[in-house]
């Protein structure tokens, strides 16, 4: 499974929503639509500052990840961005990849 970050901005409506469900409800939510994708989530944060919310999971691949946002971002609320994560495993990976590349002349 991929690794993933999601960090959620609240819209007026969505934060309205929030404070009337509460933060355990709303996580639960967010526990069950990934779960219900086949994923797992390790852990769901609320922070003030850029995001209101941050959620590390796993789900079984982008095109799933792909969905997911779709649906929060359709259905308002929040505005959920969908990072991918990777191990130093697949970075140490990447590296060893023969890529090459000329940056623009200056």
């Amino acid at each position: 499974m991929a690794k993933f970050l999601v960090t959620a901005i609240y819209t007026i409506p969505g934060m309205a929503g929030l404070a009337k469900e509460g933060g355990t409800a709303r996580a639960e939510v967010v526990e069950a639509l990934i779960e219900n994708a086949g994923g797992q989530v390790e852990a769901v944060y609320y922070a003030f500052g850029q995001f209101d919310l941050y959620v590390l999971c796993e789900v079984p691949d982008n095109v799933t990840a792909a969905a997911l946002g779709i649906a929060v971002r359709a259905a308002g609320g929040v505005d959920a961005r969908i990072v991918p994560l990777l191990t130093t495993a697949e970075i140490d990976a990447a590296v060893r990849l023969p890529i090459t590349y000329q940056p623009p002349a200056a």
